[in-house]
């Protein structure tokens, strides 16, 4: 079931019976696109997230940690300044759409008593939060402006006239109406039906509108299972449906003929959204978290790649530097035969007697002259050699290193964003933000930990700033580390100086799968004791060299934690 009017209505009610008449304790903005708005209600702290993330736009309670920005944002500190301390006075949906409307009772800088509204928009890519004063319309702050060269309908700008989003031609199902008997004398199709239901009424996503055909056909008394259809969202039963291909989906209410080994039930609407987008939306955050991350790092790897292709182009010049050395000497040897204005000259090759060869020459130079740029170019190139091999070794050092980046990326949760972002800055590659206060420091944090199955602690290192913190700082001498071979990977540490052979193997399944290496099916994978590690002086972050290494190939595996 998708987050349709529907569902908008089964959250909006849930919220309304635990937040209402609470006060707002705190307002924090830790993701762009995502408002939490700590409530005191019922002598309990409820984080209510109101999220207009493009690809998981909702509004929820939730229990999943989050991490404020070092600087807040001039929306977080607007709307700190007119709702930290509001009552809320009700939460409604407008209709049947996917509008949530706050309104909050406070008071403004005078201590007069105002009304202000928290409007939630959830539309996908159209999705967005504005706080508006309710007597005069007028919008305060939106978390995303919207200019009019973006929307002509809709002004979304701080000061604006703020007005509701276009209304669709459809009937709000919660009004009396007869449409769906009409309907289902029309036809007894289910897939019809469900189409002919979405073009009437307001907020039916393709699921809910299977959901709701069925319970009608199925039903001898049409007022009944209408009535029933919209109960199911005064009173969920929320569930987590597993299909069969793997894949998942959430429900207000267990769908019709679902097997019961295919749900998982769940206490509350908020609940479920929590375990439904935990892995999802952490994902999509920290994509959005490296937007300027991954630009550099494209930017960077681009410039890189095509300076390897001219750096290679040079030492294939080089090694056609022997020929420039023979025509010079063939110049210098034959001189009295050159005149000046020859433009090309055919000699003997005292290198190869059976084939004279053509010399190209510039007609304003002397004979001399001529001979001489062609031991000079051949000096050039053959002087460049060491040079355009350190530099060719130093561009893919650097490709490597940045691909290493790109991989953690992928498996990153936000908090490693900001470290990955800290690291690039301390580089050079991203400049730093001047701000008029000192900045905070960012602490590195701890390398995630996992368990294998004999209970044996095993360390992964999801950035650079944490692989050298453990592999340096936090393993012990004798410990085992591992590294998958060759390709980007994480540093892994058995925290066990005489680990089994499973403990070691599960370990490598760790480390292949924190790796570039994470979709293949055999990975090599090194280890060796901790001591052996050595960091040579000046390499960038995560780069290590060792010796006495042994190899396991393995197949990547996620272990528990």
């Amino acid at each position: 079931m998708s987050f349709d009017g529907f569902f908008t209505h089964a959250i909006v009610h849930e919220l309304d019976q635990k937040l209402t008449t609470g006060r707002v304790a705190k307002v924090s903005q830790p993701y762009p696109a995502e408002l939490i708005i700590t409530i005191r209600a019922h002598r309990h702290n409820y984080p209510l997230l109101i999220s207009a993330n493009p690809t998981y736009p909702r509004i929820q309670i939730t229990d999943i940690p989050y991490k404020n920005p070092a600087v807040p944002t001039n929306f977080t500190m607007t709307m700190r300044k007119y709702l930290e301390g509001a009552i809320i006075n009700k939460i409604e949906q407008v209709d049947n759409d996917r509008i949530i409307k706050i309104t909050f009772d406070t008071r403004d800088e005078l201590g007069d008593s105002q009304q202000l509204v928290l409007i939630s928009e959830i539309m996908a890519r159209h999705s967005n939060i504005s706080l508006v004063n309710r007597k005069t319309s007028k919008i305060i702050d939106t978390i995303k402006h919207v200019g009019s060269d973006q929307n002509r309908v809709r002004l979304l700008l701080p000061g604006a006239t703020f007005v509701m989003p276009p209304k669709q031609d459809k009937v709000n199902p919660y009004l009396p109406n007869q449409i769906y008997s009409d309907l289902v004398k029309q036809t007894s199709d289910l897939t019809e039906l469900g189409h002919q239901l979405q073009q009437h009424y307001q907020g039916l996503g393709k699921d809910s509108a299977r959901e709701f055909a069925a319970e009608l056909l199925q039903s001898d008394n049409l007022p009944t299972a209408y009535q029933q259809f919209l109960n199911h969202f005064e009173n969920p039963d929320p569930v987590i449906i597993t299909m069969a291909n793997g894949k998942t989906q959430f429900a207000a209410f267990p769908p019709v003929d679902t097997p019961e080994e295919q749900l998982q039930h769940f206490n509350s609407i908020s609940a479920l959204l929590d375990a439904f987008y935990a892995n999802k939306a952490e994902q999509d955050r920290s994509k959005e978290l490296a937007g300027q991350v991954l630009k550099v790092l494209k930017n960077e790897l681009k410039k890189d790649r095509r300076k390897v292709k001219k750096l290679q182009q040079q030492l294939q010049d080089a090694a056609t530097a022997d020929q420039y050395r023979i025509c010079g000497e063939i110049l210098t040897t034959y001189l009295s035969k050159l005149t000046p204005g020859m433009k090309e000259i055919e000699l003997p090759n005292f290198y190869d007697e059976n084939k004279p060869i053509k010399i190209k020459l510039s007609p304003k130079l002397s004979p001399s002259r001529n001979a001489q740029k062609y031991f000079t170019k051949y000096n050039k190139l053959k002087t460049s050699v060491d040079y355009v091999n350190e530099q060719l070794k130093i561009t893919e050092d650097e490709i490597r290193y940045f691909e290493s980046i790109e991989n953690q990326i992928k498996l990153a949760a936000p908090d490693d964003i900001q470290e990955i972002k800290l690291e690039l800055q301390e580089q050079g590659y991203i400049k730093k933000k001047k701000h008029g206060k000192k900045q905070r420091k960012v602490k590195v944090s701890a390398p995630e930990e996992f368990h294998t199955s004999d209970g044996t602690a095993v360390l992964v290192g999801k950035n650079n700033l944490q692989n050298d913190r453990l592999s340096f700082k936090i393993a012990n001498k004798n410990e085992i580390w591992l590294h998958v071979k060759d390709i980007p990977g994480s540093h892994v540490v058995v925290r066990s100086t005489n680990p089994s052979e499973e403990t070691i193997l599960e370990a490598a399944q760790l480390a292949a799968y924190f790796s570039k290496g994470r979709d293949s099916d055999n990975v090599p994978v090194d280890y060796l004791p901790a001591k052996r590690l050595h960091k040579p002086n000046g390499a960038k972050p995560g780069f290590v060299t060792f010796t006495g290494q042994k190899t396991l190939y393995v197949t990547p595996h996620k272990l528990g934690k």
